[in-house]
């Protein structure tokens, strides 16, 4: 199914011949002769470095501040590289969107040369036949994978190669109001579900919290709850020794579990329904009426505007779905992926541009702007990622659940996963708003995606 793909070429392209010297001249013409040629070489090296341009274009998804400090890194890489290498950052829209446009514009052969796809693309990428896995640019280059967080690489890591370079990544937090935790007398954060629902009574009578978890519906969490449980979410070794066949999460207990616990707290009026999607639930505890919520660590910052000091806000792991549960969080965000457009030179020049955005200077910039994890080691000795932990210390809560979750923990890789996302929320949603139980929910979840994986293997194989 994959194209065959070219090796890293490392060859220098040839300079221009053919100076202009008159080295035979003798007497006051040889001044000018002299001069002459110093003129004709400084014009040959500018004809051999714009003979080097490389125009390469990078698709990303993101909007808003974070587009402003992609655009800002583009352009900080375009002003100080001096190998003639321009990048030009096109916004491609959603993460749906992008991947989408990405499928047309394949199929003409009329892509860009990077792309930024969501985690829950990885699988159809490496499927796809469309990229170069970066772990041969790395190998080329001899550049040292090291520097890059052991289980943030892993997501993307397949057959020990990593297909596509982690750029912004996050996991899942817990954020709770401290206020309302202190007027309840509660001084012991919960780290499970069930942990919540003990403390459910006292957060709303004595905290005054309206409720307990804005929990918004959103398959990643129930991704992370099946992670907690160090469970699989699909065949096959998660999808990671060979592409899945269908989804575990309905045999191995995990689904059924992750429902019956986030169930009780619905049931119990700790956990209403307040949407789908992974900022579902943070309106309601920026206004101070939820006790907590779930959201991306990259939401950080943007919790922190819309609180505005109207309370403390602490941070917390990610809860797991039984008590004993001894798991970890799995990577979420995007990556960056080379294309495959056989052109020797813009490979080269997609590889130079990614070493940038993951050097230690970039990262701590892109986490301070946006709230996504350095994915590089070394970024936290750069002083911008220090001086904005000292600002944000909340962020320190993520860096440590990272490091607390063994590569183990990497989550699953299932060519279907935005089809399979949708059909998760849409059957969590019914349980909810219908009284249905987990076990049809997990039931009609496990043969809705089935199908999709159905599908999509034999159209593709």
């Amino acid at each position: 199914m994959r194209k065959k793909v070219l090796a890293m070429s490392m060859a220098v392209m040839m300079a221009a011949t053919g100076l202009a010297g008159c080295a035979g001249q003798t007497g006051t013409t040889e001044a000018v002769s002299s001069s002459e040629t110093q003129s004709s070489a400084v014009q040959t090296a500018e004809t051999t470095e714009a003979s080097q341009a490389t125009d390469i274009t990078f698709w990303h998804s993101m909007g808003g501040v974070n587009g402003e400090a992609i655009d800002a890194l583009a352009a900080k890489f375009n002003q100080e590289n001096t190998s003639g290498i321009t990048v030009e950052a096109q916004y491609q829209g959603s993460y749906d969107d992008a991947i989408n446009k990405l499928k047309s514009a394949q199929i003409g052969n009329l892509g860009a040369d990077l792309v930024q796809i969501y985690d829950i693309g990885t699988r159809f990428m490496i499927d796809s036949g469309w990229v170069i896995p970066m772990q041969e640019l790395i190998d080329a280059d001899g550049w040292d994978l090291s520097e890059v967080e052991p289980n943030i690489a892993a997501y993307y890591t397949v057959n020990d190669q990593l297909y596509s370079m982690p750029f912004n990544s996050s996991t899942p937090i817990l954020y709770y109001n401290k206020d309302i935790f202190d007027k309840a007398g509660i001084t012991e954060i919960p780290d499970s579900l069930p942990g919540i629902g003990r403390i459910g009574d006292d957060l709303m009578s004595k905290g005054g919290a309206g409720e307990v978890i804005s929990l918004g519906i959103y398959g990643w969490f129930f991704e992370q709850f099946t992670c907690k449980q160090q469970a699989y979410y699909a065949d096959n070794g998660n999808g990671r020794e060979e592409a899945a066949g269908a989804v575990d999460f309905d045999k191995n207990g995990a689904g059924i579990k992750t429902l019956t616990s986030w169930k009780e707290l619905s049931h119990k009026g700790y956990a209403p329904n307040v949407g789908r999607g992974g900022d579902a639930g943070l309106a309601d505890f920026s206004a101070g009426k939820a006790a907590m919520t779930l959201g991306s660590t990259a939401s950080l910052k943007q919790i922190l505007n819309d609180v505005n000091g109207k309370f403390e806000v602490g941070t917390a792991y990610f809860p797991k779905v039984n008590d004993d549960d001894k798991g970890g969080v799995s990577i979420g965000g995007g990556s960056l992926w080379a294309l495959n457009n056989e052109d020797e030179a813009k490979q080269k020049a997609v590889w130079e541009f990614v070493k940038f955005l993951v050097s230690p200077e970039s990262q701590a910039y892109w986490n301070s702007q946006t709230g996504y994890f350095p994915i590089t080691v070394a970024a936290h000795e750069e002083k911008v990622f220090k001086d904005n932990i000292e600002k944000y210390p909340q962020f320190q809560t993520a860096i440590d659940q990272l490091h607390d979750s063994s590569p183990q923990s990497a989550g699953a890789l299932l060519s279907v996963f935005p089809e399979a996302r949708q059909i998760v929320e849409t059957e969590i949603e019914n349980m909810i708003n219908n009284n249905g139980t987990p076990e049809d929910a997990v039931s009609k979840m496990a043969e809705k995606i089935n199908k999709s994986i159905e599908d999509y293997n034999v159209i593709n194989n």
